[in-house]
């Protein structure tokens, strides 16, 4: 069985799924205290690395997504699916678990 070597510009996503890079999470609490891998929680702002094409509405056009490739977003704790590439963590999720775009 052959290797796959993948990257982010080798996946794109299907449909309105959006492919994003997880931002990091905090590794001190706001009194100075160090959190163990453990206690930190799942980051939910990310950056936008790919996008679908859009999904297709009644009509069968296609509706392009909202957000862009570089946009930084919040999404839904618990949505979408973690990749790993490489030492990078990204997530794959639909357009609609994404909440807003951080300015």
């Amino acid at each position: 069985m052959a290797a796959i070597s993948l990257s982010v510009s080798t996946v794109k996503p299907l449909g309105d799924r959006v492919f994003i890079k997880v931002s990091a999470s905090e590794e001190k609490t706001a009194g100075g205290i160090l959190l163990p891998d453990t206690a930190k929680e799942k980051p939910q702002i990310g950056e936008v690395a790919q996008i679908g094409p859009g999904k297709r509405n009644d009509d069968g056009v296609r509706q392009e997504c909202e957000v862009k490739v570089g946009d930084k977003v919040l999404y839904s704790k618990y949505a979408g699916t973690d990749i790993k590439l490489g030492s990078e963590e990204y997530v794959l999720l639909s357009e609609k678990d994404i909440l807003a775009v951080v300015g």
